[in-house]
């Protein structure tokens, strides 16, 4: 009941009129600047640091909180319409938002994105109120193996269920996990693929990677087929959603907050490995197995749901444990900083209204959102009227600012066109472009975790699967990988 009483007392907080106007700026910048391909909210986060300065500490919050909330959403606009994330837990999106827009449903699929945003955020912000400490004792106890068995479950439920072979789904994962690898060791500093250069030794940058193989890949791929066809416009098609898509939707968006909620929580990739499990997982119990990769609201449903979820989890760790298991996590904890206030067990006690007003805000935020976006969903979509070569020329300039943004070095935009052209031959080949991002984003991560492990365990080996959750993980990773296998066996059989 004390949780319930500080929520009112935070609502009191929020819903003064300066708190609800810092919220609703940072929900519109946060959709904007998440509409624009390759700056996220992080960098949204970051670059507003400055001008909050002559804030309050609670205003500052409740707008980094709102961009935060509105960021996440902004990223799958541009993935529905345009094959292009935004930010990186926008990427799943694209693989049944932009052909459900390429057919004339761009519309339904931003409906069932910004429903699916406020039902997840709805789910995991209650989930936040109640379960902050037993979620935050949990990620505590969790160690190397069960960081990195989960995230050999992305791996495998990724590529077991994209593209036309699971060869080309391990071969495009083995690209990214390469890409990975760009830059110095982490534990010994040695340089690896740099081929001598300095500017690669801090790595490839997710962002570029990202928005070369998706924005710059399809803008290099649709003006190689342009002369081959008409550059007509995509239909727009009717707005809302009907009863055959609310029946199809439901499920999915009550399911992604189980999935994103306590993955968010849990320092192993933020919003991206839940996402790619939530489309895993919408795929395996659909009714409508044809319809993915063509179209299927499923797959945009689910995984936004457990994107706003997880944007929950994350506050969980943060706010507890001080520990930003996501790159805005990480900006707002330097935020924290700047007021002289540290995260932590105590922050609940020490700064009562502060913490409280930030979760009420998050109620608000996501209410915002949803009467924000869900009547702009028709206009959004008319982007599409627009003419391709105008509009993939417009790709190409945002995706080389935000990639410049990035570090401010022209070589990254070399890199850029490299990996854009990576992203063409991936289209040309028939490889999916999902598993090389999630390689990417993971692949640093997962190899940290399995050396940490190895060094607990002396180099054994049994120190992988040393722990109860572990165990339970490679034992789904079994199941994905047998499945397909024992099908085919039942079938013969049946035969």
């Amino acid at each position: 009941m004390d949780a319930f009483t500080h929520l009112l007392d935070g609502f009191g907080t929020a819903l003064t009129p300066a708190h609800l106007a810092f919220a609703a700026i940072g929900v519109i910048l946060g959709t904007a600047i998440g509409v624009l391909p390759g700056i996220g909210p992080a960098m949204a986060v970051a670059l507003l640091l400055p001008v909050t300065y002559g804030l309050d500490s609670t205003a500052a919050f409740i707008m980094f909180a709102g961009i935060y909330y509105g960021g996440m959403f902004g990223g799958s606009t541009t993935s529905i319409l345009l094959n292009t994330p935004g930010e990186s837990a926008a990427v799943v999106t694209a693989i049944e938002g932009n052909p459900m827009a390429r057919s004339g449903r761009g519309p339904q699929a931003l409906a069932a994105a910004a429903i699916g945003h406020f039902v997840g955020g709805m789910v995991g912000t209650t989930a936040l109120v109640l379960l902050a400490p037993a979620v935050a004792s949990v990620a505590v106890d969790i160690g190397a193996p069960d960081y990195f068995a989960i995230m050999v479950l992305a791996f495998v439920a990724v590529t077991s269920v994209l593209g036309a072979s699971r060869l080309r789904g391990f071969a495009s994962l083995l690209l990214g996990l390469t890409l990975g690898l760009v830059g110095l060791d982490q534990m010994t500093g040695q340089s690896r693929l740099t081929f001598g250069t300095l500017h690669l030794s801090d790595g490839i940058d997710v962002v570029l990677v990202a928005v070369g193989l998706f924005a710059v890949g399809e803008a290099l791929w649709v003006a190689a087929h342009l002369r081959h066809g008409g550059s007509a416009p995509i239909p727009v098609g009717r707005p809302w959603l009907s009863r055959e898509d609310l029946r199809r939707t439901w499920k999915p968006w009550l399911r992604g907050p189980l999935i994103g909620f306590p993955l968010g929580a849990v320092p192993a990739g933020g919003a991206e490995i839940p996402t790619f499990l939530s489309y895993a997982a919408e795929r395996r119990l659909s009714r409508h197995r044809d319809e993915f990769g063509r179209g299927a609201i499923e797959g945009v449903a689910g995984p936004e749901s457990t994107a706003s979820a997880s944007a929950a989890g994350t506050m969980v760790t943060m706010l507890t444990l001080g520990l930003p298991t996501t790159a805005v996590a990480a900006v707002m904890l330097a935020a924290f900083q700047q007021y002289g206030i540290q995260p932590g067990p105590l922050l609940f006690q020490r700064e009562t209204d502060l913490v409280w007003g930030l979760i009420a805000s998050l109620f608000v935020g996501t209410v915002l959102l949803l009467l924000i976006n869900l009547p702009l969903a028709p206009v959004w979509a008319k982007l599409l009227r627009i003419p391709r070569p105008y509009l993939y020329g417009g790709i190409l300039f945002f995706a080389s600012v935000g990639a410049y943004a990035v570090g401010g070095d022209p070589v990254d935009l070399v890199v850029l066109l490299l990996i854009g052209l990576l992203g063409f031959a991936m289209r040309r080949f028939g490889l999916p472009v999902l598993p090389a991002i999630l390689g990417v984003i993971l692949g640093p991560g997962a190899e940290l975790q399995l050396r940490r492990a190895l060094q607990i365990s002396d180099g054994s080996l049994t120190g992988l699967v040393d722990s109860p959750l572990a165990m339970a993980v490679y034992a789904v990773v079994a199941v994905l990988l047998a499945w397909p296998l024992a099908g085919r066996l039942v079938r013969a059989a049946r035969r």
